[in-house]
Order: C-alpha cells, then sequence, then structure tokens
C-alpha cells in the first residue's frame, strides 16, 4: 500500500505544479513577466533547493517529456502556418535556420572555451545548445505583449524559429556523439545531415498528406478528430526519429500540410492543440527547473553571464548581418530579427542531451543554457514590444478579433457554418458590406432562430452565422470588428487616373464606360475591394471592373483609401526577375506542387 500511496502522492504534486504554473500566468501577463520564466521559477521552487524540499533527477523523463513537447509545439507552429505569407521569406529564413545557427554557434564558441576553460568540441557544443532561437518563446511574447509585426518581419521569424530547431539538434546530436567516440569525418556529418533532412521532409509531407486523407474520408466520431491529430503527429515523429530522419522537420512540414489543406474539424483541431501545446510548455518548464540546482549554478554563473551577452549582442547579431546581407531587408528588419533571437525550451532541451548520455561536464552545459534563457526571456523578452516600436517594425495595435463561431457541416469541406455577434461600429453594420463568397444563413435575436429576411434590418446584438469557405473563415473577422477610423485621401495624390475611394462604382461607370451591374451601382469603390478581396486589402492589390482594373494605392484605417486605374490601352511594364528571385519562385513552385498548398 505504501507504493500505491507515493504514486498517489506523485500525482497529487504533479497535478498541483501544473496548476501553480497555469494559474502563475496570470500573474505574468499582469505585470508583463514572461510566461516562461514563471514556469521555470515554479519548478525551482518546488525542487530539493527550494522550499518544495523534491528531490528530482530523473533526465530520461524529462527528455521524453521535453520531446513530446517540443514535437507538439512545432506541430502546432505549422499548423497556424499559412504558406502563403511565408513563401515570399522562406529563403531568408532558411539559411538563418541553417547557417545562421552555425555561425552563431561557431561565433559563440571561442568566449565558452575562454570563460569556461573547455576544449575546442566542447566550446562548440555550449554553442549549438544555445544557437537555435524558441518558436514558443518568440511567438508567445509577441502575442501576450499585443504586437502586431510587419509581414515580412513577422514571416521570417516565425519561419526561422519553426525550422531551425532541427539543425540545432542536428548539430547537438553530431558533437555529442563526436565527444562520446572521439571520432567523425565530415563526409558521415554531412551525410547524416542530408538523410535527417530529406528523409524528415519526405516523411513529414507523406504524413501530413496522409493524415488530411484519413481526417477528410474516415468517418471519426464527433470529438475524436482533434485527439487523433494529436497522436498522429507524434506517430510521425517518432516513426521519424527511428529511422533517423529528424522528427522534428518532420512533424513541423506535417503541420505546414494540413493547417493548409481543407479538412474536417479544423477549428476544433487547433483549439484542441493550443490546449495542449500550452499543457506541454508548462509541464516541459516545471521539470527543467526541477532540475535545476542554484548551489550548482554559483560556481559556472560568471562564465555563463559572458556567454549570454556574447550570444545576445555579438553572436546572433553578426550571423543575422551575414545570413540577411543577400535579402532586401533594411537595417531596421536586421537588427529587430537580431534582437528576438530569444533562447527558451529548446536550449535547455537540448542541454539535458549530454547529461543523458553521461558526458563529462554534463551539468556544466546545462547550467550555461539556464543561465542564457533566464536572461534571455528578462533582458530580451521585456524589451521585445519598445524595440519593434523603436525600429518601426510594429504596426498600430488592431481591434481585437470578435468572437467567432466555427462549425462543420456533415458531408462536405467546401462550406462551414461561421457566427459573429453584430456590434454597432462594424462594416458590417454600418455599410451593410459582405464578401461575394459568403452567404447570411440565420440569425438568432433574443433567443429565436431567424431566417436573414426574417431579421431584416439586422440590428446590434443579433448574432449572425454566414456560410463561408473554411479556409476564408478568418477574413470574415474584418467586416464584424469596429471600424478603425479613416483620413481623407491627399487630394494632392488625386489625378485623371487615381480616385478616391469614396467615389461609386456608378460614377465610375459613367465617366470611363465601363459596365456594372445595377445594384453594385451604389457601392464605393472601397465597398468593391471588401467585398471581392479574400483578406484585408493592402497596397498593390487588384480588382478587375470590366475593362479597368482597380489597384489600391493607399490603406487608411484598414480600407482602401486612394484607387489607382490601369486603362486597358496601358501597357504593364514587368521588371526582369534577378537570379534570387527566380531561384526564390522556382522552389516555391516545388515545395507547392510536393505539398499541395
Amino acid at each position: 500500500m505504501a507504493s500505491l500511496d507515493s504514486v498517489s502522492i506523485a500525482i497529487l504534486l504533479g497535478a498541483v505544479l501544473v496548476m501553480a504554473g497555469i494559474l502563475s500566468s496570470l500573474l505574468a501577463l499582469r505585470f508583463g513577466a514572461p510566461l516562461l520564466l514563471v514556469f521555470l521559477l515554479v519548478g525551482m521552487l518546488a525542487g530539493d533547493s527550494g522550499p518544495g524540499r523534491l528531490q528530482f533527477d530523473d533526465v530520461r523523463t524529462t527528455y521524453l517529456v521535453g520531446s513530446v513537447a517540443l514535437a507538439l509545439i512545432l506541430f502546432d507552429g505549422g499548423l497556424k502556418t499559412r504558406f502563403a505569407s511565408i513563401r515570399t521569406v522562406l529563403v531568408p529564413s532558411m539559411v538563418l535556420a541553417t547557417a545562421g545557427v552555425l555561425l552563431t554557434a561557431l561565433i559563440t564558441a571561442p568566449v565558452a572555451r575562454f570563460v569556461l576553460d573547455l576544449n575546442w568540441t566542447e566550446s562548440l557544443l555550449v554553442g549549438a545548445v544555445v544557437a537555435s532561437t524558441d518558436a514558443a518563446a518568440v511567438f508567445l511574447l509577441v502575442h501576450t505583449q499585443g504586437l502586431r509585426l510587419r509581414p515580412r518581419v513577422g514571416a521570417t521569424l516565425e519561419a526561422e524559429s519553426g525550422t531551425n530547431d532541427p539543425f540545432a539538434i542536428f548539430l547537438t546530436l553530431m558533437l555529442v556523439e563526436f565527444i562520446s567516440i572521439g571520432q567523425s569525418s565530415a563526409s558521415h556529418i554531412a551525410l547524416e545531415f542530408i538523410q535527417e533532412a530529406v528523409f524528415g521532409a519526405i516523411i513529414g509531407v507523406i504524413g501530413g498528406r496522409l493524415v488530411v486523407i484519413a481526417l477528410n474520408y474516415v468517418a471519426l466520431p464527433q470529438g475524436l478528430h482533434a485527439p487523433f491529430v494529436t497522436t498522429a503527429a507524434l506517430v510521425i515523429f517518432g516513426g521519424s526519429q527511428i529511422v533517423h530522419a529528424s522528427g522534428f522537420l518532420a512533424v513541423y512540414l506535417a503541420g505546414i500540410i494540413i493547417g493548409n489543406r481543407p479538412t474536417r474539424a479544423h477549428n476544433s483541431v487547433v483549439t484542441f492543440l493550443d490546449a495542449a501545446t500550452w499543457l506541454a510548455q508548462i509541464v516541459m518548464f516545471v521539470l527543467l527547473g526541477l532540475l535545476v540546482s542554484p548551489h550548482r549554478l554559483l560556481s559556472s554563473a560568471g562564465g555563463a553571464v559572458l556567454v549570454a551577452f556574447a550570444l545576445m549582442l555579438v553572436a546572433r547579431p553578426l550571423a543575422v548581418l551575414i545570413c540577411l546581407a543577400p535579402f532586401k531587408f533594411n537595417w531596421r528588419e536586421k537588427v529587430f530579427i537580431a534582437w528576438t533571437g530569444l533562447r527558451g525550451a529548446v536550449a535547455i532541451f537540448l542541454a539535458s542531451i549530454p547529461m543523458l548520455v553521461g558526458l563529462s561536464k554534463a551539468y556544466l552545459y546545462f547550467d550555461v543554457a539556464f543561465v542564457v534563457v533566464i536572461i534571455s526571456l528578462l533582458l530580451q523578452g521585456w524589451t521585445l514590444a519598445p524595440a519593434a516600436r523603436r525600429l518601426h517594425v510594429a504596426l498600430p495595435r488592431a481591434e481585437r478579433g470578435p468572437r467567432r463561431v466555427e462549425l462543420d457541416l456533415p458531408g462536405q469541406l467546401e462550406q462551414q457554418l461561421v457566427g459573429y455577434p453584430v456590434r454597432p461600429k462594424s462594416l458590417y453594420f454600418r455599410r451593410g458590406l459582405i464578401p461575394s463568397w459568403s452567404k447570411p444563413t440565420l440569425v438568432i435575436r433574443d433567443e429565436r432562430i431567424l431566417t436573414p429576411t426574417e431579421a431584416d434590418p439586422v440590428a446590434p446584438g443579433d448574432y449572425i452565422y454566414l456560410l463561408a469557405p473554411p479556409e476564408r473563415a478568418e477574413a470574415l473577422d474584418r467586416f464584424f470588428v469596429d471600424m478603425a477610423p479613416s483620413s481623407a485621401p491627399d487630394p494632392h495624390l488625386l489625378g485623371d487616373f487615381m480616385v478616391s475611394a469614396e467615389h461609386t462604382l456608378g460614377e465610375l461607370a459613367e465617366i470611363y464606360g465601363v459596365k456594372v451591374d445595377e445594384h453594385q451601382a451604389k457601392l464605393t469603390l472601397a465597398d468593391y475591394f471588401d467585398v471581392n478581396l479574400d483578406r484585408a486589402p493592402k497596397e498593390g492589390a487588384e480588382l478587375a471592373l470590366d475593362e479597368i482594373v482597380l489597384v489600391a494605392r493607399s490603406i487608411s484605417g484598414g480600407r482602401v483609401n486612394v484607387v489607382g486605374l490601369r486603362l486597358p490601352e496601358e501597357e504593364e511594364k514587368v521588371a526582369p526577375q534577378t537570379r534570387m528571385q527566380i531561384v526564390k519562385r522556382k522552389l516555391a513552385d516545388i515545395w507547392a506542387s510536393v505539398a499541395g498548398v
């Protein structure tokens, strides 16, 4: 019975620790503290050197939990990644994820050798452990601080932080193997890397496509779609690792493929994985905190602090500047990308590998990684928002999204039911606009279900449900948030072929003789863009109107403000593509054809 009691006590203490981590997140959000740091501190306080006095030194369990948690985090990140948003920055992101990690490790290694009294191989291992940025840390902090980054910067950080972990893990494992065995050839390392990358990519692509087929054609009971996808992600990860492929790369690619294809229960899958990855992060950081010994940290703290500052102020910036030199990033964007190289769970997880295989000085790697993560979360994490604003890479904070409800319709994949509360200042209520690809289906008013005809006119406080393609459901949000104030267009910008977006299609038809449907004649040009675009308009967006093309020249308050007119007789001047642009386009086309996105 005593053994059963010990199991029950372990379950109770584990649940209490996780609950403490969850509740502490409320305090962290209130004061802006990095949440991951809070979870680490909870683990430290519960450990043998803290008030909790828990004896925990099970590195194998920590590695197992860390592997599962990291696989789920990467899969969830891939699931939310829109391929259309990252395809333009795919090449610079891949350069940062591979050459950037290697350069960071190489530049950090001499500092580690000097301050920690290590040989060159051990110093390079320290650099490899702390070289990769942490996707969970970056985007958790961006989200909690309410930042909206410029699309190119945000997409680059998203793609880099999601794909640099596999290379950092590979580099760490190669160095651990070299230190353990004592020899390794360059050809062996190159062959191992190619094997892991190629087989990981193949397994990820095939696995993702199989999961999509299973979701759409296997009649799973209601509620099992999300657990099935989560389990499938772990199957892809475990299968890849068994055949010595990169499981982390495989699950990330599988997530991208599943997230960019129409599938059943997509919304419930994303919601479930959000909760699963959040819980996985908490458990992983608490366990890593339990492994830390503050007394042991004192002996290496000074050198670890120097490594941390060398990494943040020298190694990462130099690696970013070198890797992004061939690409058209301005200096502000490069500085911000360099500063946003936050270290998190991945660094401490990688540092547990030497402990797992029993390397000499194994705890030194772990302690250095822990100090680096603490300083990175404190210094870079707390200054992320001010840095983004000072460097002008943050967009104005957007209105919080509406409370969207998504319901799958059995028997088909093309449409789903999307519901919103009607707000008095929304684009839908004030302008009566709705995209051409959506269809109002029912309205709920005072707990009564009405057809759109019965509910006409729709009033604030109503709930409206529309049919829309699943991949476009998010684009409906902008019609149900409060309209941002828009400024009048600059009259100096308007001429014969540039007009204010407040003119109607009917007025344009009278001047230029284009044909316009009678029911659209009263729409303004801004309305026409809102109704026909798949997502919020951006500068350069184009729409055909009979024989002319409308081009969005200025955006204000989230709507088109000035419209350029491209007349039929105008010849389009197409700038010749550079070699880099041709290579990027071909790589994107190859990936799209293989992955089916």
